[in-house]
């Protein structure tokens, strides 16, 4: 995997990095930052790049013109934006940095559920629209963290940090549900999906896309919920049925949502989601902080230098397809 001799190799970057990160890549090859994600853009950039750092999705034919590129890395945890098979079938390393935005998208997911819980998005349109008493009747209907229960859906490093906000800072009941139910910690207790979903007054999805989680909150699912429950999707639009779930809030079958994530992204203007009033929507900033990115650049800087050195990233995601 080394590059030739006597030339510096280039590392193209999708988008922004922190500065720290930059510096890392800087003393061992040129940086190439691309003006926009557009697949033309990106398709003519990569031609000479040795290393591409990934923050937006690629165009699934991207690597076809890749002659020179020796990995990709993820500037970030989640690969499905990452054509995988593609790189497998050129044997290329994809590696990514867990777990540096656990904090950051389990703090947004435990704010997310207090602000609905205790309804402070409509307190806030009342009190600027209609004053004082308005707004402060809708409080009576307002619900506390502590004691209620917390469903979880994909108990992984950023579920897990969920389940601990919520279990020893909150005092809250906290159910997991994930492949491996024996593999939970101790004080989170495993249940089917189904009844995950009937038992809790929030919901947080921190599950991976894959076959198996597309389309996993359907209109079956979603009824089961309570009509008092909020749904918090950090995961990934298509996890949920999307359609159902406007229905869902607009008739209030749930109470509310907090969404990151979304089936299309950019949230096209004219999104039926806009025009909702129990809906708290962010444009999949949920593990952005100067903290994260800091920690997401340096991880991935580190991992492009150990490719540029012909060694195999520390954080390799498609180790069995590479028959590591």
């Amino acid at each position: 995997m080394n590059t030739s001799a006597g030339t510096r190799p280039r590392v193209l970057l999708t988008g922004p990095m922190d500065p720290a990160g930059e510096r890392l890549i800087a003393e061992v090859a040129e940086i190439v930052r691309a003006p926009d994600a557009q697949p033309h853009t990106l398709r003519r950039l990569i031609a000479d790049a040795a290393v591409l750092v990934v923050r937006s999705a690629l165009p699934a034919d991207l690597l076809d013109h890749a002659p020179r590129l020796l990995g990709i890395v993820r500037q970030g945890v989640g690969v499905d934006m990452i054509p995988i098979e593609a790189a497998n079938a050129r044997r290329l390393p994809v590696a990514n940095v867990p777990g540096s935005n656990r904090h950051a998208v389990a703090e947004h997911a435990i704010g997310a559920i207090a602000l609905l819980r205790r309804r402070t998005p409509a307190m806030d349109t009342l009190l600027r629209r209609d004053g004082w008493q308005a707004s402060r009747a809708l409080a009576d209907t307002s619900a506390e963290l502590h004691g209620a229960t917390l469903g979880i859906v994909g108990v992984g490093e950023i579920g897990t940090r969920v389940a601990e906000i919520a279990h020893h800072g909150y005092g809250m009941r906290v159910l997991g549900h994930q492949r491996r139910l024996d593999a939970l910690p101790a004080f989170v207790e495993g249940a089917p999906l189904d009844e995950l979903l009937a038992r809790s007054d929030a919901v947080v999805l921190a599950c991976p896309l894959t076959d198996a989680t597309r389309g996993l909150l359907d209109a079956r699912r979603l009824a089961l919920m309570p009509r008092h429950a909020v749904l918090v999707n950090v995961a990934r639009g298509a996890v949920v049925d999307e359609v159902v779930l406007v229905e869902a809030l607009r008739t209030r079958r749930i109470a509310g949502a907090a969404l990151d994530v979304f089936s299309l992204q950019p949230l096209p203007a004219d999104h039926p989601l806009l025009a909702l009033d129990n809906v708290l929507l962010t444009p999949h900033a949920a593990g952005l902080t100067t903290q994260s990115m800091h920690r997401m650049s340096v991880g991935a800087a580190e991992e492009v230098r150990r490719l540029l050195a012909g060694q195999w990233p520390l954080n390799l995601v498609n180790r069995e397809a590479l028959d590591l």
